[in-house]
């Protein structure tokens, strides 16, 4: 009886392992991130506390890490999640998200023939747009990503509590739609949030719209806030022509209380060969609040691959800040972040590193 039972057990642990690798078959799960470091310079800091000479932690990209994976259920849907997380190289800390560990996505869902829907903290189809639409690929250093991390924090970056769906491609269209709960009994406004975007790409030619509307509230509670009163809209094209690509684009972001910026931008991203690109971007902001008040940004950025995962970067820019204005030149710290009135120069060199 020792004898067969032990036999049995041998089969079950056997036929245990065959299902476990044809289930291993079916199924991915892949560890990723992205480490970004160098140095900044900027000639003006905010509150005119002079000038500035300092590490910087994501020069030009997020320092990220994550997992995603995805599973097989037959007739061609996959069960698909995502976690990602920011970090700062200079001391290791939270960074890069809105403050937790999983901070900037944190989601599960369903993908197939019918488009994809998620579930979960995940980055809205307005902000996804404002990537697309950068010139400079919405690098830490003197893109469109600063008119909005100043005015409105992380909200409609990292969004929470939220329900997302995305089209399949059809004829060269493609659109999302996002609404986010705030989960309050008795005030379903209360941290309610939506957005939307569609886009159309065809023949070198694209055209993307968005729009968010956020309320202030609900339940979650991050640093930077995630929950401001926002509104945004976005509008733009970009175009195509070998290695050369053209952006233009105007973005709406008004905060209930706050800042209401129009913002004009445009700019061209070239690949010189295929291990240097060189972007350029320029953008104008009128805070329609307060006649007078206004910015000019403008930046560039060179950057040589030393191989697909490992690329230097060198980037310089320049903003002019009217009236109450005070957008600054890089992501990071409120040094960097916001500028005084008049004219700021700086400029980030670094590394990064993608695995």
């Amino acid at each position: 009886m020792k004898k067969v039972h032990v036999a049995r057990s041998a089969i079950a642990l056997a036929s245990g392992l065959i299902f476990a690798g044809a289930a291993h078959a079916q199924s991915s799960v892949t560890l990723y991130g992205i480490v970004d470091a160098g140095l900044i310079y900027m000639n003006k800091t905010n509150g005119n506390s002079g000038s500035l000479a300092a590490f910087n932690d994501s020069g030009n990209m997020p320092s990220i890490f994550g997992l995603t994976g995805s599973e097989d259920l037959g007739g061609g849907v996959s069960a698909v999640f995502k976690l990602e997380g920011g970090f700062s190289t200079a001391n290791g800390s939270f960074n890069n998200s809105n403050g937790n560990l999983f901070g900037r996505d944190a989601w599960v869902g369903m993908k197939g023939g019918f488009g994809e829907v998620h579930a979960g903290l995940q980055q809205s189809p307005f902000f996804m747009s404002l990537v697309f639409q950068d010139p400079r690929n919405l690098s830490n250093f003197g893109s469109s990503m600063l008119f909005l991390a100043t005015t409105a924090g992380a909200t409609s970056i990292f969004t929470p509590n939220a329900l997302t769906y995305t089209s399949p491609v059809v004829a060269g269209f493609q659109g999302s739609a996002l609404f986010s709960f705030g989960g309050v009994a008795g005030n379903f406004q209360s941290g309610r949030q939506y957005s939307a975007n569609l886009s159309y790409h065809g023949a070198g030619l694209g055209i993307n719209a968005a729009y968010f509307n956020g309320n202030a509230g609900g339940t979650v509670s991050t640093t930077p806030p995630t929950t401001e009163a926002l509104t945004g809209k976005l509008i733009g094209a970009t175009y195509t022509i070998g290695s050369l690509t053209a952006k233009a684009s105007y973005t709406k972001i008004k905060v209930a209380g706050g800042k209401n910026e129009d913002v004009y931008g445009g700019g061209l991203d070239y690949w010189v060969r295929p291990d240097i690109d060189v972007n350029f971007g320029l953008w104008h902001a009128d805070n329609r609040n307060e006649s007078g008040s206004h910015t000019w940004l403008g930046s560039i950025g060179g950057y040589y691959f030393l191989s697909k995962r490992t690329s230097v970067y060198a980037q310089f820019g320049m903003v002019n800040n009217h009236g109450t204005q005070d957008i600054g030149l890089s992501m990071g710290t409120s040094s960097t972040m916001f500028a005084p009135t008049g004219t700021t120069t700086g400029g980030s060199i670094g590394i990064t590193h993608m695995f």
